[in-house]
Parts: structure tokens; C-alpha cells; sequence
């Protein structure tokens, strides 16, 4: 095994304000939504996607996007990411001037014509046109992809690793400057984690920087540890394990920021995070979305009494 620099840290990108939040049939009240992202930033956290440039018919639980993405850029050293399934919603993006937006590309076929109404080489033609629109514009704003369904579907059932390298690569063909890969509907094992992050990092180095596991499985955990020792640095979260796919009926949930953030801290891996203040806030959140179901392990019995914090 390879030796590994604890001491590097890992970064938690916060998604429960998109994709916790448009899984839920509630509209969060723009104001609770705020005093979530204000207290997600004091407590170290340094990434987080606030909202989804979609039509409000869609997704009316995220049509505040805008004012929190305004909201969002007045927080010191906060990256403000978006998602945006298409141009229209690149071009909102852009004019919101957020630091980064993701582009959904579906691994599989079948998923991809539900969820996008598209096939994946179709998506990566839109992720061409976004890319010239946003060099066109003069925006900075970072392009990333994150190829969902990268572990199996529950529409089409497998994925071929094949299929998903090449779509690694065609995303970054196309203008993608960040690709990650998405367990969406929690089949992965930390054993196929492994192997394909490894095969990902030999396609795209560091330009696969990002993994996103659900837990609907039990192996969220084991799967970003997995990632981890196949060199991912960067990990998106909910707190409270919030959110899930349409088309993963019984999902659980993102892996819980609040359970990631103790993974690292228990091996001595910084996080930049307060822990207190992340559960503090996973308590705000509770109160929220009352009657919602949570998830997560950590906040049933609080850190043990032998973990330190890491400097």
C-alpha cells in the first residue's frame, strides 16, 4: 500500500442546500436557507452548492438560487457552485457570476433520457456549446462536470467502467476543467470505488478532483474512504445525509457532512472544520425540515473522548 501524507487535508463541498433540498416536496423559507449557508461558512466550510439555476415549475423549492448565490459571494473565501442542467441555466449562472457550475452527465443511457431527456453524448455536446458561451462571456466561472450513475443505474443496471472513462475524457474534450465521479444511486463497493477512481486519476490526473457517494447501502463511508486512498482530496456532503435521485426510489441520502467530517478528523486528515459548530447546525437543521427524515451516525453519540481535533 502506497504511503499516504496524512497531513494533506481534505475539502467538503456542503451540497444539502441543492441536492438535499430538491429531493424534499417543502420549500425552505429563502431565510432559513440563508442562516443555513452563513453558518455552514463559520463552520469551515470552504465549498458549498447553494442552488440549481432549473425552471421554478420544476424545482419551486429552488428558485432562490439567485439571491443566495448573491448572499454567498459576500462570505470570505467561500467557492459558490451551481447546478445547471443546461445552456439557459449555464447563462443564469454565469450572470450571477458564481464561482463554479456542475453539469449533470449520466454514465447511463437509460438514466441519462430520464433524467436530462438526452443521451450522454448529447449532454456532452450542450457541455461544448456551455463552455463556449462562458469563454464568450468573459465569466470565470468554473465548468465541472460530475458523471452520475458512474457505479450503476437502477434504471439499466450496470455501467461499464469502459463507458464512464470515456466519458471522463470526452467531458474534458468537450471544455469541462473539473470532472468527479457520482455514486447516485448507492451500488458502489469500496472495491469498484478503487479500481475505477484509480483507472479515473490515469485518464484525467488532477482533474478528476471530486467524489460524491450516497449511503443508501451502508458503504458511503467505506466508499469515500476507498476514494481517499485512491488519491481524492475533495468530497461533496449533506448535512444530515439529505437528498437522493427520483430514480433511486428508498434512497437514504448524500453521505452525512457531519459522519465525513469525523471520518477524517479520526485518522488526524484536517478538514478546516469546526465540528461543534457543523453539529450545532445539523441541530438547526433538524428543526428546518421538521418531520423530514435524517440520517447519519455521528450526532446519535458525539465524538469519543479519545479523538483531538487535527491542528
Amino acid at each position: 500500500m502506497p504511503v499516504i501524507d496524512m497531513s494533506a487535508g481534505v475539502v467538503l463541498r456542503e451540497v444539502g442546500l441543492r441536492d438535499g433540498l430538491q429531493s424534499l416536496a417543502r420549500t425552505v423559507p429563502t431565510a432559513d436557507k440563508l442562516a443555513w449557508l452563513r453558518a455552514a461558512h463559520a463552520a469551515g466550510l470552504r465549498e458549498i452548492e447553494v442552488g440549481s439555476f432549473v425552471p421554478a415549475r420544476l424545482l419551486p423549492q429552488l428558485a432562490d438560487t439567485a439571491e443566495l448565490v448573491a448572499v454567498a459571494r459576500t462570505l470570505p473565501g467561500l467557492v459558490t457552485s451551481v447546478l445547471v442542467p443546461n445552456l439557459k441555466g449555464a447563462q443564469a449562472a454565469i450572470e450571477s457570476r458564481a464561482d463554479a457550475m456542475l453539469l449533470p452527465l449520466s454514465a447511463s443511457h437509460a438514466h441519462s433520457l430520464a433524467n436530462l431527456r438526452r443521451t450522454p453524448d448529447e449532454a456532452v455536446a450542450e457541455i461544448g456549446r456551455i463552455r463556449a458561451l462562458r469563454d464568450a462571456s468573459g465569466s470565470r466561472c468554473r465548468i465541472e462536470v460530475g458523471i452520475s450513475t458512474a457505479f450503476g443505474c437502477t434504471i439499466q443496471g450496470r455501467v461499464d467502467p469502459d463507458e464512464v472513462l470515456r466519458l471522463v475524457q470526452a467531458a474534458l474534450d468537450a471544455g469541462a476543467e473539473q470532472v468527479g465521479l457520482a455514486d447516485t444511486v448507492g451500488f458502489a463497493d469500496p472495491l469498484q470505488v478503487a479500481r475505477l477512481f484509480e483507472r479515473g486519476l490515469r485518464v484525467a490526473g488532477d482533474r478528476l478532483g471530486c467524489a460524491h457517494f450516497h449511503d443508501t447501502r451502508g458503504l458511503g463511508m467505506a466508499n469515500a474512504y476507498a476514494a481517499w486512498q485512491a488519491g481524492i482530496r475533495r468530497f461533496d456532503a449533506s448535512l444530515g445525509g439529505i437528498g437522493g435521485c427520483p430514480h433511486a426510489p428508498g434512497a437514504s441520502g448524500n453521505v452525512a457532512t457531519e459522519d465525513l467530517a469525523y471520518l477524517f478528523m479520526s485518522m488526524g486528515v484536517p478538514t478546516g472544520l469546526d465540528f461543534d459548530a457543523l453539529m450545532a447546525l445539523r441541530g438547526r437543521v433538524v428543526q428546518w425540515l421538521a418531520g423530514e427524515p435524517l440520517h447519519g451516525s455521528i450526532w446519535r453519540a458525539g465524538l469519543p473522548r479519545t479523538l483531538k481535533e487535527p491542528a
